[in-house]
């Protein structure tokens, strides 16, 4: 099998389940940790039942997410975690919110929620209980909370190719976007290491797509079944993986790497 070069294409973190990425030049990472500032904020439904004196993984329809709320991508969004500020945008209309306040946080839901045109009873509310990480996969343990979602171009050129349409990989929100592994090799290679920089990852799970990527990013529209066309045309329902930090330090867009025992 040998060694296989990789290089970091890209690097985003989501501080909003749900809301637009923001884009990272470089991030430190530490053994066992998440991505910083990764998901740890969001907006709960109404009778969500997260209750943030004592928070628990809930199922990611608890949240305003792509899933459910196709809208989310026609927004562009930017959040100040320093400043807890929340700026959405949609065509002409900005609004910036100051989140530490009940009253900026109960508008921001409010017109979140006009938005959206959302059916629930009341407006969602503006969660968080840190370190407690929104991601879909904290409902399976505290240690997937952390888990960091990658995702391998080489496998999504495979499969344009296959389906005969262009997949813009924002579609499935990765933190890190990979380049030079061989096509679909991440998912039978769950359990092996590879590197980026001086930062080493550990494959914990494949990462099964859901309604979510059906969402084109950049016209907010339901245009490709992508969970079906996943399972007709690789007989899952796979694309990307989860790993684990095992050892930590600094990564930049652009550093490479290298990974062991991934078939070829």
């Amino acid at each position: 099998m040998g060694t296989t070069p990789i290089t970091l294409q890209q690097l985003s973190r989501f501080p909003v389940k749900g809301l637009s990425a923001e884009p990272l030049d470089t991030i430190t990472l530490t053994a066992g940790e998440g991505i910083p500032g990764d998901r740890l904020f969001g907006f709960a439904r109404y009778d969500s039942g997260f209750d943030p004196a004592n928070p628990q993984p809930l199922p990611k329809e608890n949240f305003v997410v792509l899933l459910n709320e196709a809208g989310l991508a026609g927004l562009e969004t930017s959040f100040d975690a320093t400043a807890k500020r929340l700026t959405m945008r949609a065509g002409d209309q900005t609004h910036a919110f100051d989140m530490t306040d009940a009253a900026d946080r109960a508008d921001a839901a409010d017109w979140l929620s006009r938005i959206l045109h959302l059916s629930d009873p009341q407006p969602p509310a503006f969660v968080s209980s840190e370190p407690h990480r929104f991601t879909d996969v904290s409902v399976i343990s505290p240690e997937m909370m952390n888990a960091i979602s990658v995702l391998n171009l080489e496998s999504l050129r495979a499969f344009e190719a296959h389906i005969g349409e262009r997949v813009h990989p924002d579609r499935f929100r990765a933190n890190l976007v990979i380049d030079g592994l061989p096509a679909y090799a991440e998912l039978a290679a769950v359990g092996s290491v590879f590197t980026i920089g001086g930062v080493t990852l550990r494959i914990i799970s494949r990462t099964k797509r859901c309604a979510a990527t059906e969402v084109n990013p950049e016209t907010a529209e339901r245009d490709l079944k992508l969970p079906y066309l996943l399972r007709k045309t690789l007989g899952h329902m796979d694309m990307g993986v989860y790993v684990e930090v095992v050892t930590g330090g600094t990564i930049r867009v652009g550093d490479t790497g290298e990974a062991g025992n991934i078939p070829s």
